[in-house]
């Protein structure tokens, strides 16, 4: 299958009333043959507004099945769909909206007064759709932004729905279908551009990976403007002719209920929300009586929290690793639960995967050195960044993540950190996760992340920022003296910073370069 269209059509023509997605709280179904046709009249209404196929439709919308349809409509007929982040600060949401290129806009009725005013302020000519993302029903008319828009001078009236020629290919499988702007904690984020192709192969290597059939169901909290739930939970089911049940959010105190009512087979979350889980209330048996297996991604996940989920619920664990330049999963560990690692992102999923020196050179197993990828899911460039994409790409195709890892003799891969934030003290490189893991040992520790901070003798010492949990106390003097026995005086932090949270991307990933501003001493 080489595109979006094609997954679907097959689901439609061999099972048009299996269920799709059932919208959890509300009963609201929608099956394969429904989405087929509900994507046909999209595609109609997107017609009517005057764009075509080959351009881009920016989607300000929360979860539901409506956003579903929504999405999957666009990318059916044909167009490069842009889900907007709805974490972003204004000014980014505004960068991003000016920086997609998109003639249409689609939002919920919440967010169509504070996108209207930054749409009036970018000077490109837009239409904004107002739908509602708890409903199947198409609006009968779109509301323009025509009258008040300032074109800028360069534009002409023909080119109103046409962004660059890049991202309107002939072959419908290597036209652009995903524009995804990552979630960059300095700069400007970047359009990530991933074809049909992209997403089509990755939805069958999720499927593969973790042998899905028509009868798994998979609770779907994640939001759709990240990566992991429109990869892993929007697009498999299209490939393995499985469902999704949709909450409106993610609630730690009603998960378990989610899935027993919604009768789900598996689970897709990112490590906060497991962390979350591990202190709400035991779910009923009847939620884990169908569960095969609970899928972590996103971030890496604690040991210590891998083992005490594994041991609390009786769900195993399979860690996971991608990015959003690979459409989600690059890494996993196997289904069968005793050839899973503990600590590992797993082995290459869907694509190869090698540890290279900064040069792009191979190295041996065991050795530390950057994690490069390449195969079908790895990203075409990103927009109009002809410098940042020449960058990600070695000369040889393959693609740098930014991860530092290592590999084992049996080809499981371990990420210890991202380039950028690797600690240098006294010339010697430690990994913060090396240091996150050792103090979430601690038995009154929830959550940790080290980062490294100026030092004039050292040029970098360590400090960590740490989440207690509920009812429980620790000093600093107290937890110093836990990780000199654990990682010894070198490696201990000499500044520790007890926090209420820490500051997360959408993903769930600590941004531990914002620790410096928000907890680093002046």
């Amino acid at each position: 299958m080489h595109s979006i269209r094609e997954l679907i059509d097959r689901q439609a023509a061999n099972r048009p009333q299996a269920l799709y997605a059932r919208a959890v709280g509300s009963g609201l179904e929608l099956t394969y043959g429904d989405l087929a046709a509900r994507c046909r009249a999209f595609t109609g209404l997107l017609q009517g507004l005057g764009s075509q196929p080959g351009d881009h439709i920016s989607v300000v919308m929360p979860n539901g099945l409506g956003t579903l349809v929504a999405l999957l409509g666009s990318l059916y007929g044909g167009w490069c769909v842009n889900p907007v982040n709805l974490l972003s600060q204004p000014e980014q949401m505004r960068y991003v909206l000016e920086h997609a290129d998109a003639g249409v806009v689609l939002v919920s009725p919440q967010w169509e007064s504070p996108v209207r005013v930054m749409a009036e302020s970018i000077g490109r000519e837009m239409t904004l759709v107002v739908l509602d993302p708890d409903s199947l029903d198409l609006p009968a008319a779109s509301r323009s932004l025509q009258e008040n828009a300032t074109r800028s001078p360069a534009s002409q009236p023909s080119q109103r729905h046409a962004p660059p020629a890049v991202a309107d290919a002939g072959d419908p499988a290597d036209r652009l279908g995903l524009l995804m702007y990552t979630s960059g904690t300095t700069g400007k984020p970047k359009g990530v551009m991933l074809t049909q192709a992209n997403l089509a192969a990755s939805a069958v290597a999720i499927s593969t990976e973790h042998a899905l059939t028509a009868g798994d169901r998979v609770l779907a909290v994640l939001p759709l403007y990240h990566i992991n739930a429109f990869a892993v939970t929007m697009l498999s089911p299209l490939a393995h002719g499985g469902s999704l049940a949709m909450p409106p959010r993610f609630s730690a105190s009603a998960f378990w209920q989610q899935v027993a009512e919604s009768d789900c087979t598996w689970i897709n979350l990112v490590p906060t929300m497991i962390s979350y889980l591990l202190e709400a209330p035991a779910p009923p048996p009847e939620a884990l009586a169908r569960l095969r297996f609970c899928r972590s991604a996103s971030a890496s996940l604690p040991p210590e929290h891998h083992r005490a989920f594994e041991e609390k619920f009786g769900v195993g664990v399979i860690e996971t690793m991608g990015l959003t330049e690979t459409v989600a999963p690059s890494f996993s560990n196997p289904l069968p639960a005793a050839e899973r690692r503990i600590g590992s992102v797993g082995r290459p999923s869907g694509c190869e995967a090698m540890i290279a020196s900064l040069q792009g050179a191979a190295l041996p197993d065991g050795e530390t050195g950057e994690i490069l990828l390449r195969g079908p899911q790895v990203m075409k460039g990103y927009y109009k960044n002809d410098e940042a994409t020449r960058a990600s790409f070695h000369p040889n195709g393959w693609l740098r993540t930014g991860d530092l890892g290592h590999r084992d003799p049996e080809g499981y891969f371990y990420v210890t950190g991202r380039i950028k934030e690797l600690i240098i003290k006294g010339g010697e490189n430690i990994a913060p996760r090396e240091i996150d893991e050792a103090v979430l040992g601690h038995p009154a520790v929830l959550d940790a992340a080290a980062v490294g901070i100026p030092d004039r003798h050292y040029g970098q010492e360590i400090m960590v920022c740490v989440v207690l949990r509920a009812g429980n106390s620790c000093t600093e003097e107290e937890l110093r003296a836990y990780c000199t026995g654990t990682l010894g005086r070198y490696k201990t932090p000499s500044v520790i910073r007890f926090v209420a949270d820490l500051p997360r991307g959408p993903s769930g990933k600590v941004q531990r370069l914002k620790l410096l501003d928000l907890f680093s001493p002046t």
